[in-house]
């Protein structure tokens, strides 16, 4: 049974067939496709975040509710469908996110940076949510080139749950994924955000935070781990408030601009809350 904390009101279905109404059949929203605990809220305040490159993953992490398997054909016309949708829905601030495609030879940066620049092209800011792309500063410099206001890639988890819960990726290749962010171009905001009721410690939480304060991150996400489907991994355990606000002290007493963190936070929840705060200068970053 869930505790108290993690029972949450969903709003009238009247909203949500609002906003799927205003948007193209073939659009994707990460919101539906990983059933996050939030889209009731987030849509009844007409706020979504977009999932391009398809509804298909390639890699198999555990917590994921995305379908997983063989990649579906790029859609050529998505980038102005998107800007055409955000446009109907008012939105001033836009999140996108993607599945990985570690079958395309630049996993997928060139349709990101469309993306980018067909929602720059309506005066609206952007923020992406990236895959690892493997590494690639090229493909990294493809997506910083297309000016978003904030570049998230998530940590997920810490380090030693990475083979359980992220077999395909790696701990180290995300953080130099995020410090290459910051080092090339200062002026957009990075991001990342890590569950947490995985099994991991406290003090491993702490030393994660660590570590996105040591690569420059300026905004850091951690909610609670809930499994998508019964098919998937259960919660080793529900993490208490008063926990989530110790990751919040600690992580802002590091110097990380702001931590957002309690049981329903997400990585693009609220997103568009973060960009009024005020970001100190990183030294040795």
């Amino acid at each position: 049974m869930l505790p108290s904390f993690l029972i949450k009101r969903i709003p009238k279905g009247e909203n949500l067939k609002k906003i799927r109404k205003l948007l193209d059949p073939s659009i994707h929203t990460v919101c539906e496709s990983a059933k996050c605990p939030n889209l009731g809220e987030c849509f009844s305040k007409s706020t979504l975040t977009f999932m391009v490159l398809g509804n298909v993953c390639t890699r198999n992490c555990a917590f994921c509710g995305i379908e997983k398997g063989k990649p579906e054909e790029i859609d050529l016309d998505e980038p102005q469908k998107i800007a055409n949708a955000a446009e109907a829905l008012g939105l001033k601030f836009v999140v996108v996110t993607s599945v990985t495609r570690d079958d395309l030879e630049d996993g997928g940066a060139n349709h990101f940076s469309k993306v980018i620049r067909a929602l720059n092209d309506k005066g609206l800011q952007v923020e992406v949510l990236i895959p690892d792309f493997k590494g690639s500063h090229s493909s990294l410099d493809i997506v910083i080139n297309a000016n978003p206001r904030v570049i998230n890639h998530n940590i997920e988890t810490v380090p030693s749950l990475y083979s359980k819960i992220r077999p395909m990726a790696d701990y180290q290749r995300s953080l130099k994924v995020l410090k290459y962010v910051k080092e090339r171009e200062k002026n957009i905001y990075t991001k990342s955000g890590f569950m947490v009721g995985l099994g991991e410690r406290e003090q491993e939480v702490f030393d994660v935070l660590k570590d996105l304060r040591e690569v420059g991150t300026d905004f850091v996400t951690i909610g609670q781990y809930l499994p998508p489907s019964r098919n998937h991994l259960k919660p080793q355990r529900y993490v208490p408030p008063e926990e989530f606000d110790r990751y919040k002290e600690f992580g802002e007493s590091l110097g990380i601009a702001k931590v957002f963190s309690g049981p329903f936070v997400r990585s693009s929840y609220q997103a568009e809350e973060l960009i009024g705060v005020e970001v100190p200068r990183h030294q040795g970053t």
